[in-house]
C-alpha cells in the first residue's frame, strides 16, 4: 500500500480545487442560469447579478487556499457547499438527475477528510495531512463509498441523456450528429450500464474507460466548456482513485496484523514522506 494515501490525498485535493474553481468562474462570468437558484429564496436577477462575482470570487480564493494549505474547515465547507449547490437545481424546478451527476463535487472532499490523518471536526483551521497507512476497514469503507458516488455521478448524467436535456442534445447536435435524441440515449444507457457496474461488480478495464469518457465528454459543452470541464474534477478523481485501488487489489487486502493485535515494522510500508530512514 505504499505512497497509495498520499497519491489519493493530492488527487482528492487538486479535484476539490477545481471544483472550487470551475465553480467560482461561472459567478463572475455570471452564468444566467444562476437566476434560477438565487430564485430559490426570492432573490431577484438584479441582485442575483450583484452577487454572483462575490460568491465567485470567494469559491476560486477557498480554491487556490486548498492547493496551498488544505485547512479542514475548507474541505468540510465544499461538502455542505457542494451539496447545498447540487440540491438547488432541484429545488429551482430542474430534474433530481442533476443533483446525481454532481455527486463528485461532494464527494472529492469527503474523500480528502476519510483519508486523513485525522478525520474529528476539531481543529478546523489545521492542515489535512495523508493518513499514514489504510488499514482494511478504513480501505473498504473508503471504497464501499467511491463506489457509491461513482455510480450516482454516472447514473446521473446517463438520466439526463435519457430524458433529453436540452444542453446534452445541443452539444451531440454541434458535434455533428443527425439525430442527437437517439445519441443521448444510447449514451444515457451506457453511462447508467456503467454506474450500475461501478456499484454492483467493478472491473477496473471498464472503470478507465468510463474515466476517459468522462474526462473527453465533458470537453464538448457548446457554452462555458473549459469551466463545466473544470468544475466537474471531483468526478475524474473519483474515478481515478476507484482506478488506482483497484489497480492494486488493496480493497481485497487482508493484512496479517489486522485480526492479531498491532502491526510489525515489516508488515507494513509508510508513506514515502513518513517513512523513517
Amino acid at each position: 500500500m505504499n505512497g497509495l494515501s498520499y497519491r489519493l490525498h493530492y488527487i482528492f485535493r487538486i479535484a476539490c480545487a477545481m471544483c472550487f474553481i470551475g465553480h467560482g468562474a461561472f459567478g463572475i462570468i455570471t452564468k444566467p442560469i444562476w437566476c434560477n437558484y438565487f430564485g430559490v429564496f426570492g432573490i431577484g436577477k438584479d441582485l442575483a447579478y450583484q452577487i454572483m462575482p462575490f460568491v465567485g470570487i470567494f469559491d476560486i480564493v477557498l480554491g487556490i487556499i486548498l492547493i496551498v494549505y488544505p485547512m479542514r474547515i475548507i474541505a468540510l465547507w465544499l461538502i455542505f457547499w457542494g451539496l447545498f449547490t447540487a440540491l438547488l437545481r432541484p429545488l429551482s424546478g430542474e430534474p433530481f438527475a442533476e443533483f446525481l451527476e454532481r455527486a463528485g463535487n461532494y464527494g472529492a472532499p469527503l474523500f480528502l477528510i476519510m483519508l486523513s490523518n485525522d478525520t474529528s471536526i476539531k481543529n478546523l483551521f489545521g492542515r489535512i495531512t495523508p493518513v499514514v497507512m489504510l488499514d482494511e476497514v478504513r480501505l473498504r469503507s473508503f471504497f464501499k463509498w467511491l463506489q457509491v458516488i461513482g455510480f450516482a455521478l454516472l447514473f446521473g448524467h446517463g438520466w439526463l441523456n435519457l430524458i433529453g436535456k436540452t444542453g446534452l442534445l445541443k452539444q451531440y447536435a454541434a458535434l455533428g450528429f443527425h439525430h442527437p435524441e437517439n445519441v443521448a440515449t444510447i449514451i444515457g444507457l451506457l453511462e447508467i450500464a456503467g454506474g450500475l457496474i461501478i456499484l454492483l461488480k467493478p472491473f477496473r478495464q471498464v472503470i478507465f474507460f468510463l474515466l476517459v469518457w468522462k474526462i473527453i465528454s465533458e470537453l464538448f459543452y457548446p457554452a462555458y466548456g473549459i469551466f463545466e470541464w473544470v468544475e466537474r474534477g471531483g468526478s475524474y478523481g473519483v474515478l481515478v482513485a476507484l482506478y488506482l485501488v483497484m489497480k492494486g487489489n488493496y480493497y481485497l487486502s487482508k493484512p496479517r496484523w489486522f485480526h492479531s493485535g498491532k502491526p510489525s515494522e515489516d508488515e507494513f510500508e509508510l508513506d514515502p514522506l513518513t517513512k523513517v530512514s
